[in-house]
């Protein structure tokens, strides 16, 4: 009697099975891990551009640039392909409502605000607003940089 011998339905039922389940938890934990990186890599953005603004307020006299333009970074865009968002804080007039604020809906900024708009591409000046939770932010004048959902 000969015996035949091969892979089964079966067996390979449950490989397929055994495949389909490494990759339901392995793709989760990778698109955790590229985030996490996005973040900070637009953390490292922001602190950069905070350099080179501090390096253009010491050469022109303690005045702020107009615009990311002014420090050679106009055109730099975040890891979700947007482009960062600066804003002078100015005394007062209708601008004020531009300018990001806490969860008392205070500035969270008193010389300029450094942002990026985060993976959404949406966001409005509260913190506290749903679209504005995955913002990578600049606060206290540069002592906080990172997610506004941790602020």
């Amino acid at each position: 009697m000969r015996r035949l011998s091969g892979i089964t339905l079966i067996e390979i039922l449950l490989v397929m099975a055994s495949i389909g389940i490494l990759t339901a938890i392995a793709v989760p934990s990778y698109q955790n891990y590229y985030y996490q990186a996005q973040v900070a890599e637009a953390i490292g953005d922001i602190k950069s551009l905070e350099v080179a603004i501090a390096q253009f307020q010491a050469d022109n006299v303690g005045s702020l640039p107009n615009s990311l333009s002014d420090v050679g970074a106009g055109n730099k865009l975040d890891p979700w392909r947007h482009p960062y968002q600066y804003l002078v804080i100015p005394l007062n007039g209708p601008s004020m409502s531009l300018v990001r604020k806490d969860k008392s809906l205070h500035p969270i900024n008193s010389d300029y605000d450094l942002y990026s708009i985060g993976k959404d591409g949406k966001s409005i000046a509260p913190l506290t607003a749903v679209v504005s939770q995955d913002d990578i932010i600049r606060a206290n004048n540069g002592q906080f940089v990172g997610l506004a959902s941790t602020f």
